[in-house]
């Protein structure tokens, strides 16, 4: 009965414990206690997938991210303020600084009110520009809900994004419609490159601002695709960041509402509850989350390569080498193996103070949760401190960067082939032995010829 009872408690935290690869403690920071039933199914989900929920005010005086210099939760969840911020503890400041120690952030924007001065503090830091009347909704008029804004035509319907480029992931992708209603919009900078935009506004769609009593719109900064609705950022540590232009889409009415867009005569439900868990799947690293196995690096040879054989410190110049990596996916609650998406490859630079070589990777087997990437090259004639480097960096992926150094020596004085094993140096070998030749008859000669009587008798008289 005991091992009965063991054998449940074993597979029941089996079961609770946090999907996402960097730990489960995730902080909801949530003004208005009233508003928490709106999100009910949100939590749920969340909750089912393994997170501790912390849900506090940013008026809390005891709120803090840090202690003793470490992260006290490893997400964040910070929903639209009514105030001007969210509190001290809560300053741009400290939410970098919770990103450079690895913790994860999802911001989520209201066209409700206005985005406090805060916020647009943070976004600029990370190079995420709000409109300038910070008031502003993203407004459509060929694509939005008929049936709940007839009028302002500001509850968006758009499809989701799938594969954003060939060379990325899928991590947002399916069938269905996805309704953002009020959705604040926001443009992206120049400045920093690990941003990338999920999700962007249609051709038809425009910055509004409803408080305004105007008939027309003029002097818009930005139309159309300029415009994002969701945008992400992965820092250079694998820290994520994601603005979601509209917190409305995260409500329990929008989970499974009906719509319809305009001129189609059928009503469809949407699918913001699965695409909700896409998108906190992939900022709270439940997926594209990459793990690096073994490396392992060893001279060409036929048969077994045995441990000993295996990463040696010091190569010869012209060896043939093989470099193998073994890489992993995390996606939800295990790892499986890697698949480079379709036109991107994972590559090799044997390096010095330059790449000598850079070379794609293939998969040569795959495993239960990795696949096994090789190459094989020779080693440059140039002996020095050499470097195996992978360096693979791609949007909605974490990094991968692996070095490992090796010496490169020059060839020792009996593995140089022999001068008579190279039938070029025939002609230089036998010029050499006829000069040879040649002094040795020379001294010959000398040594044994005789000089005349008349020289000898000459020298007699003098």
């Amino acid at each position: 009965m005991r091992w009965c009872l063991t054998l449940l408690a074993f597979c029941f935290l089996a079961v609770v414990h946090a999907l996402s690869s960097s730990g489960s403690r995730l902080l909801v920071v949530l003004e208005d206690a009233t508003e928490k039933e709106l999100y009910s199914k949100l939590w749920a989900d969340l909750e089912a997938r393994g997170y501790n929920l912390n849900f506090e005010s940013p008026k809390n005086d005891k709120l803090n991210l840090f202690e003793l210099g470490d992260r006290v939760y490893d997400h964040m969840l910070l929903l639209p303020p009514k105030s001007k911020g969210y509190g001290p503890s809560l300053t741009p400041k400290n939410i970098i600084e919770f990103m450079n120690k690895d913790g994860n952030v999802l911001l989520a924007l209201s066209g409700k009110s206005t985005t406090a001065n805060a916020i647009s503090s943070l976004l600029l830091e990370l190079d995420l520009h709000l409109p300038v009347d910070r008031s502003s909704v993203t407004v459509d008029h060929f694509n939005y809900d008929t049936l709940s804004a007839s009028d302002k035509h500001d509850v968006l319907l758009l499809h989701r994004p799938g594969k954003l480029r060939s060379d990325t992931k899928a991590f947002f992708d399916g069938e269905g419609v996805v309704a953002f209603p009020r959705a604040v919009p926001h443009t992206l900078g120049d400045a920093n490159p690990l941003i990338a935009p999920i999700l962007r506004a249609p051709a038809t769609a425009y910055s509004y601002n409803p408080k305004e009593d105007a008939s027309s719109v003029e002097d818009v900064a930005a139309t159309g695709s300029q415009l994002a609705l969701i945008s992400a950022m992965q820092a250079r540590n694998s820290a994520r960041f994601t603005l979601l232009g509209s917190v409305e889409s995260l409500q329990d009415q929008w989970f499974s509402a009906t719509v319809k867009a305009p001129g189609d005569g059928k009503q469809t439900k949407t699918v913001n509850q699965e695409f909700a868990k896409q998108l906190t799947a992939w900022t709270f690293k439940e997926t594209g989350v990459l793990k690096v196995g073994k490396i392992e690096h060893h001279l060409a040879e036929d048969g077994e390569i045995t441990p000993e054989k295996l990463n040696p410190k010091i190569y010869r110049v012209k060896n043939e080498t093989v470099f193998t990596i073994e890489l992993s996916e995390y996606n939800y609650d295990r790892y499986v193996p890697f698949e480079v998406p379709t036109g991107d490859a994972v590559q090799l630079e044997f390096t010095m103070l330059s790449p000598f070589h850079r070379l794609n990777l293939e998969p040569v087997r795959r495993t239960d949760n990795s696949t096994v990437y090789s190459t094989r090259f020779t080693t440059p004639d140039q002996h020095g401190i050499f470097s195996f480097r992978v360096n693979y960096k791609r949007p909605f992926l974490t990094n991968i960067e692996e070095k490992l150094e090796v010496t490169v020596r020059h060839f020792a004085h009996n593995e140089y082939p022999r001068s008579w094993k190279i039938s070029g140096g025939w002609v230089w070998i036998a010029g050499l032995w006829s000069v040879i030749a040649g002094f040795l008859v020379f001294v010959v000669a000398w040594l044994y010829s005789a000089p005349s009587a008349a020289a000898l008798n000459t020298k007699k008289t003098q």
